[in-house]
């Protein structure tokens, strides 16, 4: 029995082993990058929409709430101005106290995309209390 050329069967399997880690950690890279910046998308738009406080309930009864129309504004201003394609979704709680701003964008894959079916889809969510800094 000869075993000529059974080296060339072993790099040729090696190489595949390397590409295959390559691309998976391609793959992870990109959507570890992504995740960082749809954070930091909804870290600001939290940061705004907390400033989307309703200005004559708080100058007539005293009382802090948020109003959901500016707030929605401000987190669409956040939006247009971010970079890449993050949708940003905030949500005012009905007493006004609380907003949360969800944000999500996706991402084609390259070689998990031969494994699964369409991209990855990457999401983060922040909430806000508004307070009065002494």
């Amino acid at each position: 029995m000869s075993e000529r050329g059974s080296i060339t069967l072993w790099m040729v399997g090696l190489v595949m082993v390397v590409f295959a880690v390559g691309g998976l950690a391609i793959d992870l890279w990109r959507g570890l990058a992504a995740h960082r910046q749809v954070a930091a998308v909804v870290d600001s738009a939290a940061i705004a929409a907390g400033s989307g406080i309703d200005e004559p309930a708080w100058r007539t009864t005293g009382e802090l709430r948020l109003d959901s129309a500016r707030v929605d504004r401000l987190v669409a201003a956040v939006a247009a101005g971010s970079e890449g394609a993050v949708a940003l979704r905030a949500t005012v709680a009905g007493d006004g106290s609380t907003a949360s701003v969800e944000g999500a964008t996706t991402v084609d894959l390259t070689l998990l995309g031969i494994l699964t079916d369409g991209p990855l889809e990457i999401t983060a969510r922040a909430a806000v209390v508004p307070v009065l800094s002494p």
